[in-house]
């Protein structure tokens, strides 16, 4: 446990925690949203500093980014607790928990961290994920700051619901990001998640902005966020906002936690896919059983780029500087052979 940082001291012992759009006011004895930042004696403590729920390699491919080290690995690494309380989410035994109901947390120092990441010579960092890494930025932060001293990457996995200041003061040391777009209605984040989409947008502005690495996901729930014009003003708003070289996944829904809307039908997927690729030429499929819509073209000559097999990859058509063998266009930035 450790003191946390954004909130300020209220009367009466209560605390504003600043760290997300929620600016919780705490209690004495309570926690926030976020089930982990607790108000002990009028101080904001994060109770999960140092307390990790899974920790491994994973094919970059799966976090996912598709255009940040292709066939890479990462260490992955996440706690418990989350800001969100989607009731589709796929990883709630973490996220929907506290310190006191997770028995199976281990503790972790800096340290034992960046010898497991050092002891894959092909792993190309660390990325923060599997529940939202916002709720656990100081111990997030710590560690970025040493990889980043030893020249290796740090990643986000994140659902965006973070204020200014943690922002800026977090994106000078996150080289990449892949932001959770759950939908472009407010109304869709405050019934099914609890929050709010302009925080959201603002955050992917802030990336863009910076230069960081950019991939979005959208999970596809059928009746839920799969409305046409919907999903058009979406994409027009990526391409015109972000740019039309950002990568977008559209993931595959399963019923999951307190859901059971049934999962997303295939045909539905792959039209969305289509129309997204007159948008966003760099869109993808996920979470779904088939190749089709994970390969990598060259959007200037089509050239097969990437072939994706599941998290097998293999790389066709991209010279040792991640361009285009064909016609030489940039399309990997970051690229190691």
């Amino acid at each position: 446990m450790r003191e946390a940082k954004f909130y300020k001291t209220l009367g009466q012992e209560k605390v504003r925690c600043n760290l997300c759009p929620h600016l919780c006011i705490i209690e004495p004895g309570e926690r926030g949203i976020c089930g982990v930042r607790k108000n002990l004696d009028g101080h904001l403590k994060t109770e999960n500093y140092g307390l990790v729920s899974a920790i491994h390699f994973d094919p970059v491919e799966k976090k996912p980014l598709y255009h940040f080290f292709p066939g890479k690995s990462i260490l992955s690494f996440g706690s418990i607790g989350c800001n969100f309380t989607c009731g589709f989410c796929q990883n709630c035994d973490i996220s929907q928990t506290t310190v006191d109901d997770y028995p199976w947390l281990n503790h972790y120092s800096i340290d034992q961290i960046l010898n497991i990441a050092f002891s894959d010579d092909s792993s190309v960092g660390i990325a923060y994920t599997y529940n939202e890494p916002t709720i656990y930025f100081e111990f997030m932060f710590d560690i970025a700051r040493e990889i980043e001293k030893a020249r290796l990457r740090n990643v986000m996995i994140s659902n965006g619901f973070i204020t200014e200041e943690p922002l800026d003061e977090l994106l000078p040391h996150i080289d990449a990001f892949n932001i959770d777009l759950k939908s472009f209605r407010n109304e869709f984040y405050k019934e099914q998640s609890g929050a709010r989409l302009k925080p959201v947008k603002e955050t992917l502005k802030k990336i863009r902005a910076a230069g960081k690495h950019l991939e979005i996901t959208n999970l596809v729930i059928p009746t839920l966020n799969d409305q046409r014009d919907t999903f058009h003003e979406m994409l027009a708003w990526i391409r015109d906002e972000l740019g039309e070289e950002t990568i977008l996944h559209l993931s595959r829904y399963f019923p999951a936690y307190q859901m059971t809307i049934p999962a997303t039908p295939r045909e539905v997927l792959n039209e969305l896919y289509e129309i997204a690729r007159s948008y966003l030429p760099f869109t993808y499929m996920g979470n779904i059983n088939s190749d089709h819509g994970s390969d990598t073209f060259c959007p200037s000559c089509n050239n097969l780029l990437i072939e994706r097999s599941g998290y097998s990859v293999r790389i066709t058509g991209i010279n040792e500087n991640g361009d285009c063998s064909r016609c030489g266009m940039k399309v990997f930035k970051y690229y190691k052979k």
